[in-house]
C-alpha cells in the first residue's frame, strides 16, 4: 500500500508524526486479504523505544476483519489529522483554483492478535492512561468477573511499525505570500485553527 506523496509535502521526522498520531489518535485500520480491503476504525496508542515503534488497540471479538489477520498480516493504520478548505481568494494571482490542506500519518507494519488477558490488561491500560488516567481507579476496582467478561468480548491488537509516512499538505508548493494567507485563512475558519497550528509548527508561512 503506497501513499501519493509530492516530496514538498512529505514530513519524514518520526517526532513530527508520532505527535501528530498521539493527538489524533482515531486510526482506520486497512488491510487486503484474498483481494478483498477490509477497514476498521479504533483508537491506537503509540508505544516508541529507541529500536521501535508499536501500536496498541483493540476490536470487538465480533468484527470479523480481525480473522483475516494470521501470520503477521501487513496493514496500514491511517491517522488523520486537521483539513481544511482552502481558497484561491487566498492567492496573490486571480489564475488558481480551490484545494484542500489537510495531515494524514500512515504506520505500515505486521499485525499481531492477542486472547491473553494480562496483555489485554496492558493495552486497555494503556489508552486509559493515555485518555481517561482518572478512570483507572474505577477499572481496577470493579469485579473480577465483570473485567474478565469486558476482555473476552475484545481481541487485542498490536502493529510492530516498519514504515511511517508523513504527508502535511499545508501550501508548502505555493510561494510564500500565499502561505502566510492560507495559515491567517485556517486560523480565521474554525474549525480549522489546527491547520494554522500545524503550519506555525512546522515554520509554514511566517
Amino acid at each position: 500500500m503506497s501513499l501519493y506523496q509530492p516530496s514538498h509535502f512529505a514530513v519524514g521526522d518520526q517526532a513530527t508524526l508520532i505527535a501528530l498520531m498521539r493527538e489524533r489518535p482515531l486510526a482506520t485500520l486497512v488491510s487486503v486479504a484474498d483481494g478483498e480491503p477490509s477497514f476498521t476504525h479504533l483508537p491506537l496508542e503509540v508505544e516508541e523505544s529507541e529500536t521501535r515503534v508499536r501500536l496498541l488497540g483493540h476490536v470487538a471479538r465480533a468484527n470479523p476483519h480481525w480473522s483475516k489477520w494470521s501470520g503477521g498480516s501487513m496493514v496500514t493504520a491511517i491517522f488523520h489529522g486537521p483539513d481544511g478548505y482552502v481558497s484561491p481568494s487566498s492567492y496573490s494571482v486571480r489564475e488558481a483554483v480551490p484545494t484542500w490542506n489537510y495531515i494524514v500519518v500512515h504506520a505500515q507494519g505486521r499485525i499481531g492478535i492477542t486472547h491473553d488477558s494480562a496483555q489485554k490488561e496492558h493495552i486497555l491500560k494503556a489508552l486509559i492512561g493515555r485518555h481517561d488516567a482518572d478512570y483507572r481507579r474505577q477499572w481496577d476496582e470493579l469485579p473480577e468477573t465483570y473485567r474478565e467478561g469486558m476482555k473476552r468480548a475484545i481481541v487485542g491488537v498490536t502493529l510492530e511499525v516498519e514504515r511511517l509516512d508523513g504527508k502535511f499538505k499545508l501550501s508548502q508548493n505555493r510561494p510564500p505570500q500565499d502561505r502566510a494567507a492560507v495559515r491567517a485563512a485556517h486560523a480565521a475558519a474554525p474549525p480549522a485553527p489546527s491547520l494554522a497550528d500545524w503550519m506555525h509548527r512546522l515554520g509554514i508561512g511566517g
